[in-house]
């Protein structure tokens, strides 16, 4: 079975990042999902502007 765990570090510690890392991925993780979410609402006010449109000239 396959770890994520690399090979022990030769002077002992454990190679745990520092809590900034963690905290810098957690933020681009973070603006990576609000963009996301930013894009969708956008495509879907535009799909739902179109069809309001539509509607307007029937």
């Amino acid at each position: 079975m396959h770890t994520n765990r690399g090979p022990e570090r030769p002077d002992g510690s454990s190679g745990n990042p520092p809590v900034r890392t963690w905290l810098a991925r957690r933020r681009r993780a973070l603006l990576s999902s609000a963009l996301r979410g930013a894009a969708y609402a956008t495509g879907a006010g535009l799909v739902g502007l179109a069809f309001w449109l539509i509607e307007q000239q029937l």
